[in-house]
């Protein structure tokens, strides 16, 4: 009985944060360049004297899924979309350079460059992009922000600065808490000047929402069939101690 009881704790436990990382992704079924997360679930048995009776399941860590989401044409300038490997050099909240593949961009009332989630978009030299007041502008497939400076002709154009980006081996690659992703060793990737993007265009996230339902169906399943077999431990346990107080 306690064997049962154990398989299903664990078991229920670790659904749902399955579950919890599936309603995540649903979450973000619709934000750019997002990459969907999942659990990876493993067996443990027990350590102790005596025969192996007791296995655990466990979680291992946090997952994340890097294939490449669908390219959208959106005709905005400003929207950016890698066709391949790439990332985007942005200011995480803690201050640090962090990493994503969200290309919806945007001029902040300062003149900050943001992407869509108000995430500063770094340049070359390691520092935000900041926009001195234009009239018009352009970024070019190798990340390059030019300028027309307000009240000059077009012919004044000027480069303000090169959108950092950066290539990363996915073997050393992680995504954090805030959803932007890390190098696993904390160390800041160099920029790779061979990168291109596309202008106009936006990758979507690579989520399906039809996937995401279905798993999350099917562990909702799972989650009552484990507290079905706890239930059914308890009930074993009930009748047993009913025969010993018959005796």
């Amino acid at each position: 009985m306690d064997k049962m009881l154990y398989v299903a704790m664990t078991g229920a436990k670790y659904a749902q944060l399955a579950q919890a990382t599936t309603v995540n992704n649903l979450a973000n079924a619709s934000t750019p360049g997002f990459r969907g997360d999942f659990q990876t679930l493993m067996a443990q048995a027990i350590d102790g004297p005596g025969l192996q009776t007791r296995v655990n399941s466990l979680t291992g860590d946090r997952a994340t899924n890097l294939a490449q989401g669908p390219l959208q044409a959106t005709s905005n300038p400003l929207d950016l979309a890698f066709n391949g490997d790439g990332w985007f050099a942005v200011k995480a909240d803690d201050g640090n350079e962090a990493y994503t593949r969200r290309g919806d961009l945007r001029i902040n009332g300062d003149g900050s460059l943001v992407n869509g989630a108000g995430q500063p978009v770094m340049g070359q030299g390691g520092a935000p992009i900041v926009l001195p007041p234009y009239q018009s502008l352009s970024v070019g497939n190798d990340g390059t922000v030019s300028i027309v400076p307000q009240g000059q002709a077009a012919s004044t154009m000027a480069v303000v600065d090169r959108i950092k980006m950066v290539r990363i081996d996915p073997n050393n690659i992680v995504k954090r808490d805030d959803g932007l992703m890390r190098t696993r060793d904390g160390s800041t990737a160099n920029p790779d000047l061979g990168l291109k993007v596309a202008s106009g265009s936006l990758e979507a996230s690579n989520i399906s929402a039809v996937d995401a339902m279905v798993n999350m169906i099917s562990l909702s399943r799972q989650y009552d069939w484990q507290m079905s077999m706890m239930k059914t431990a308890q009930q074993v346990s009930d009748n047993g101690n009913g025969l010993m107080r018959l005796e």
